[in-house]
């Protein structure tokens, strides 16, 4: 674990591996939850979690690095569930890089539970972990310039679900008709970390 100062009250805390995030941002949140570390916002990313507003930086710093974060509990959160057309684009593709049938790539991935790991990239984009390692597919060698709202992907280990139109290059497997980013809603984002996700495919796909 690394610790990097960022300004004069924030720090990053650099860890190996995602399940080392997600543990660390869930020590955090229980920290913060019993009231003994005072921060204002506490952000995870792949490998980081950066820590905004801190009383003592260099005291927690300290801290974090002498110390051994325990696995994150398991997740307590409700579960979303998102009806999902498996009629991707890359489906085929995904398929032979799993070296199964298309139709056994909306099995296994409807079949698995995911967390929200981080979330980036556009509001709302939440990057979801679940699938085993050997199911990790390459980001497309040529990325399109305009991926549909709704779509749902995957790149190396991660699943996501676009918010909205933009450039991609993740591999387009489904869609969903759910919107994952909404003004009018409360929060704005379906979507956080830490939230259980489950991809339920609509009859006849």
């Amino acid at each position: 674990m690394r610790t990097l100062p960022v300004g004069e009250d924030a720090l990053l805390v650099e860890v190996t591996s995602g399940e080392q995030a997600q543990a660390l941002h869930a020590e955090l949140l229980r920290r913060r939850a019993e009231g003994s570390l005072t921060v204002q916002e506490i952000v995870p990313a792949a490998r980081t979690v950066l820590l905004d507003g801190l009383d003592d930086p260099v005291r927690l710093a300290a801290e974090l690095t002498s110390a051994e974060v325990p696995p994150a509990p398991p997740r307590a959160r409700e579960l979303i569930e998102l009806p999902v057309r498996y009629d991707g684009p890359d489906l085929a593709d995904v398929a032979a890089h799993w070296r199964v049938a298309e139709h056994d790539v909306a099995r296994i991935h409807a079949g698995t539970e995911f967390t929200v790991a981080f979330c980036g990239f556009a509001p709302g984009f939440g990057y979801l972990t679940g699938l085993p390692a050997r199911y990790d597919v390459p980001r497309r060698a040529t990325p399109r310039t305009a991926v549909p709202a709704g779509a749902v992907a995957l790149a190396g280990p991660y699943t996501g679900v676009y918010p909205r139109s933009s450039p991609g290059g993740w591999q387009l497997i489904g869609t969903t008709d759910v919107p994952l980013w909404d003004h009018a809603r409360v929060p704005a984002a379906l979507l956080s970390p830490g939230t259980r996700v489950r991809f339920v495919p609509v009859e006849g796909t």
